[in-house]
Formats: C-alpha cells, structure tokens, sequence
C-alpha cells in the first residue's frame, strides 16, 4: 500500500511512523509512507498557507493553493492513480472511524491523507478533492496528524503480511463485533492474584470455550453498543441472556 501525507508538520508524521508496527511495516515494504510539506507549495514569498475566512469570525483556515498543487504534485510525481486513489480529510465533522473502516481502507492499493489545521481547509479542497470525511471521535484536536497516525497505524495493521499471523488481528477487539478477552502472563500466581486454572490447563477447546465466554461478559459489560446479532453463535446469544438476566 502506498499511503501519501499532506500535512504542515511532516518530521512529526515521520517520528510516529518510525516505531513499532508501522516501522515494521515499512521495511518489509508492505506499507510505504511518504510525507509532504504542504507548506511548500505556497506560491507567496513568505510560505503562508492560510488566511481570514470571508464572512468574519475568530481562526484562520487553510488557503486551497497549496493544497492543491501538493495534491497534484501527489498525484502526478508518484505511483497514486487519480480515478483510483482515496483522499481522505480528518475532521470531526467526517464519519466515525471503526475497524470495520481499517479493513476496509486496507483493502485499497493507495490513500492520499490530508492533515487540516487552524480553523480547517477551503471548502473547495473538500468539494473538489476529497473522497472521504473521517473522525477519530467526537472531539476537536489542533490538528490532523494525529487523526491521521491513528488511522494509518489501524489500517497497517489489516494488511497481509505486517503482523506475524492473521489471528493476532483477527482476536483482538471490535474484529468481529466483540471486546477482546482478557490476557495474563506470567506468574501464575502473583501477590496473591491468580491466573485462571483454565489457562493453565493446556485444554485448548476450554481455553477457547473461556475466551469467548469473556469476550462477550467483556462486551456486553462495556460497550453492548457494539454487539452484531449476524455474528453472534447460539452459544454466545445464550450467554448474553444470562448475564443480561443477571443484571
């Protein structure tokens, strides 16, 4: 996947790219990372990129010159396709990021990432440029980046090949519609608080009995709002109604 960065703090991009999985994923080459100095295609001579909004009001929003060219130099100057390529906006204004979208925008062979800041972008660069409004969350942040980051280290994570087995994505949290099940290591037994002797059995059909009978304890305790009946087992709907009669 080829993923293009537009953002006025490129180094920042860079540090966070630079650790732990998406490192990984960049030197096996199953993920390349480029980011762009937006400020750079300023055509005025001081390297401005933003200016009053027409109408008033308090801010400054980010002029659509710069972002413009630094969209078409993206797109002409590396191996993006226009008719294919994703540009995806982060503001809170956007649908809600979810692993359902990481899977998704994993899927695709590249995405264009447009970093917003001050008061956010022309409304012409989101009319004519971008594909996709997308929010972390239902907050305001300075700036794009680290809506960004979060989005791109979620979407590396469901390509092929960057973790060391697909079952380590496909049993973690939100995956399949539950919470992920709780983890211990060693000891066994420490300060008094103990590991469940069903981990320690050995008995993997338990384990993987106890694992998703905790999965959906965990879920419907923490976020039932999550919950797809379509993927539920009858076993698991069982166990909801048990504990939904608890409660």
């Amino acid at each position: 996947m080829n993923i293009e960065v537009l953002t006025l703090f490129p180094e920042m991009m860079e540090q966070i790219f630079s650790f732990s999985i998406v490192k990984r994923a960049r030197e096996k080459e199953l993920v390349n990372i480029h980011c762009h100095q937006i400020r750079d295609f300023a055509e005025n001579k001081h390297g401005s990129v933003d200016d009053y909004p027409y109408g008033g009001g308090c801010g400054m929003v980010m002029t659509p010159q710069p972002i413009f060219d630094a969209h078409e130099y993206v797109l002409q100057n590396t191996d993006l396709v226009k008719s294919e390529v994703r540009t995806i906006y982060c503001t809170p204004k956007g649908r809600l990021f979810s692993q359902e979208l990481a899977i998704e925008l994993a899927k695709e062979e590249s995405l264009i990432f447009l970093c917003g800041h001050y008061e956010g972008v022309d409304q012409r660069v989101i009319d004519e440029l971008v594909t996709d409004e997308i929010s972390i969350g239902d907050y305001v942040l300075t700036g794009g980046e680290l809506p960004a980051a979060v989005m791109v280290d979620a979407i590396s994570r469901m390509i092929p090949g960057v973790l060391r087995e697909n079952i380590s994505f496909q049993e973690e949290s939100l995956f399949d519609g539950l919470l992920e099940y709780p983890h211990y290591t060693r000891p066994a037994d420490f300060r008094g608080l103990k590991v469940p002797e069903v981990l320690l059995s050995g008995h993997h059909k338990k384990i993987q009995e106890w694992r998703r009978h905790k999965a959906v304890q965990e879920t419907c305790l923490k976020r039932p709002d999550i919950i797809k009946p379509d993927r539920l087992t009858s076993k698991d709907v069982e166990l909801i109604n048990q504990f939904n009669t608890k409660e």
